[in-house]
């Protein structure tokens, strides 16, 4: 039995041919989407909430379909990342004029932290840890409960910590 080189099965021109049309849908697929989140405002790039994260994902798996021919071409995953990212951006739109709407889907901040007291139903209830609370702290150069004047549990799963104003007394 006579095995062709291992070079001519992994470099053969179909495949050299298959992969540079892979590599032309990926770059196509990339400066697509920057164009179309470019499009749909700043606020898209810059606060993830639930929504935006179940559209990334969708995005994801309808970009990946459509550089690699996966269950569609590419006019298949520029559509789906299309209609995506419009309902994404319809949803946002909506929920700015309804905010009960709002604070229902994507829920309301939560004090973990209230004048120096930690709020140990709060934590536990969001599964906050002592331990990423105290990571939260430092980062806002405080290593004490009692030099924080709030700490909230953002809804995009970020704390944001109000310490106590330092007194500046002239001498």
């Amino acid at each position: 039995m006579h095995l062709p080189p291992m070079h001519s099965l992994f470099f053969s021109p179909a495949y050299l041919h298959y992969l540079g049309v892979m590599a032309g849908r990926a770059f196509f697929m990339f400066v697509y989407l920057i164009m179309l989140l470019r499009a749909l405002g700043k606020r898209q790039l810059g606060q993830l909430n639930l929504f935006d994260l179940a559209a990334i994902m969708g995005v994801a798996n309808a970009v990946q379909n459509g550089i690699t021919m996966g269950s569609g071409n590419l006019s298949v995953g520029i559509e789906a990342a299309l209609v995506l990212l419009i309902t994404c951006r319809v949803a946002a739109a909506i929920m700015i004029r309804a905010p009960k709407l709002h604070d229902t889907l994507l829920g309301t901040p939560t004090i973990l932290i209230n004048s120096g007291k930690v709020q140990e139903a709060s934590m536990r209830k969001e599964l906050v840890s002592h331990e990423v609370l105290n990571a939260a702290m430092r980062q806002h150069g405080l290593v004490r409960a009692d030099q924080v004047r709030l700490a909230v549990l953002e809804v995009d799963g970020s704390i944001s910590i109000v310490p106590y104003e330092i007194s500046t007394k002239k001498k």
